[in-house]
């Protein structure tokens, strides 16, 4: 196997099994990975609009219209008038606050365990060559 091709092949062989592990925990919370990241970038960044959150997501709008809607029936997500309008921003709620802080810890947990053995000098190499992966298939 040629190293570009083991790199791949490690790579997906390492992302199923924590998108599982992570699905698995955050259950309790009738939610997945996808929907989780749609939580932590608006506890990180604040409120966004379905087309801001699709593009910085990589997404569909309809596919973060489904999962608004999913979150907004949860009250992990509340719909705020924008500058516009027409535009509605999408906002945590107090209760999604909480959710989010208790998930933030959870995750933490997990990342931490399946990095246990890795230097921080190793993760932020592999962080970096990520990065430059996604910047390579974003082109």
């Amino acid at each position: 196997m040629q190293p570009y091709q083991n790199f791949f092949h490690q790579f997906i062989s390492m992302y199923r099994p924590l998108i599982n592990k992570a699905n698995n925990q955050l259950t309790k919370y009738q939610l997945y990975t996808s929907q989780w990241a749609i939580l932590n970038l608006l506890y990180l960044k604040g409120p966004y609009t379905n087309v801001e959150i699709a593009n910085h997501q990589n997404v569909e709008k309809p596919t973060i219209t489904r999962m608004i809607q999913r979150l907004e029936e949860l009250n992990y997500v509340e719909l705020v008038p924008g500058k516009d309008r027409r535009e509605k921003k999408i906002q945590l709620t107090d209760y999604g606050m909480e959710i989010c802080a208790e998930i933030k810890l959870m995750i933490k947990e997990l990342e931490i365990d399946a990095l246990r053995g890795i230097t921080e000098t190793e993760q932020e190499e592999v962080s970096r060559v990520l990065a430059t992966v996604r910047e390579n298939l974003l082109k």
